[in-house]
């Protein structure tokens, strides 16, 4: 039978263990990346193409100084969504982005999912319910007519006078038969864009509006067409949801999944309790100090039901 001591000495032990937590800043990316817990959370989202998904996801890291800035946490939380998706996240290959931003009113930098025009015609076609679907740039001299009514538009591919992109057009149609065409000059993407800025300088291009503005240009109007006219899957519907959403940044993983977590009583082969070292985001000190009183004032209810039984 254990005595208070050695109860004690167990518990001791077991305080020790917590002492091991640490931020997930200070572990890194590559450090959360090789953290099992995390590999299998990938692992369960992407089967077999888990590893080579995540070693794209250091390789953005390492190539992008912006991203290097922002809370780890914060892009995993991003690469998640888009394994999700089945979506990569090389930014040259443009079905999904992981994009570095400041957080103002947090006062630290993040990272943020951002879903690219490719991306939303991938998540379409997988719906089996689109016959074509396409947006593209309309150079000076290619446009010829638009009818915003009617949506009959005439351009000709061939008849650009020079590079300017005066516009984008979206077209998709259905496997019932339905299309729908839209036309938006580039006035109006950028009237959108300023309407939408999240930053102080409304005007002021940011992220990957600033690096491929046309590339987000034919993001807003193929996601304004597809909101409102196409076909939503559960994964599209999804997408919506997810694409420049901000998230909480919180932990996602541990950092030991062979431990056992204290808080809910479970007990090794020795049937002695145990802690999960875990990988937390916020300054440990507050956190540790609370569940090492609550565990000893645990302990000393134990010492006084001990003493009653002697």
């Amino acid at each position: 039978m254990a005595t208070n001591s050695a109860l004690k000495n167990q518990l001791a032990n077991k305080q020790e263990s917590v002492t091991k937590q640490v931020s997930a800043q200070s572990l890194g990316l590559k450090g959360l990346l090789n953290a099992p817990t995390m590999q299998k959370k990938f692992e369960q989202v992407l089967a077999k193409k888990a590893p080579q998904f995540m070693a794209s996801i250091l390789n953005l890291y390492n190539g992008d100084v912006s991203l290097q800035k922002a809370e780890p946490m914060s892009i995993i939380s991003s690469a998640m969504v888009a394994a999700s998706l089945d979506l990569p996240v090389d930014k040259n290959l443009g079905y999904a982005w992981i994009v570095p931003f400041y957080d103002t009113k947090k006062g630290f930098h993040a990272a943020q999912f951002q879903l690219g025009y490719k991306g939303y015609i991938q998540l379409a076609l997988r719906t089996g319910q689109y016959k074509g679907i396409n947006v593209i740039e309309v150079r000076e001299g290619e446009l010829k007519k638009w009818n915003r009514l009617t949506e009959e538009i005439d351009i000709d591919l061939d008849a650009a006078i020079s590079e300017k992109v005066i516009g984008y057009c979206g077209y998709f149609k259905l496997s019932n038969g339905f299309e729908k065409t839209v036309y938006w000059t580039r006035d109006q993407v950028e009237a959108h864009r300023i309407k939408h800025n999240k930053m102080k300088d409304k005007k002021a291009l940011n992220n990957v509006w600033k690096s491929d503005y046309d590339a987000m240009a034919m993001k807003t109007v193929l996601r304004n067409m597809l909101g409102k006219w196409g076909i939503l899957s559960i994964e599209m519907q999804k997408a919506f949801s997810e694409d420049e959403q901000e998230r909480e940044i919180k932990d996602i993983t541990n950092e030991a999944e062979e431990m056992d977590d204290f808080n809910t009583g479970a007990s090794d082969s020795n049937n002695e309790p145990s802690v999960e070292a875990e990988i937390i985001d916020a300054d440990p000190k507050k956190k540790l100090e609370k569940k090492v009183a609550n565990k000893m004032s645990a302990q000393d209810s134990l010492d006084i039901e001990f003493e009653d039984a002697q």
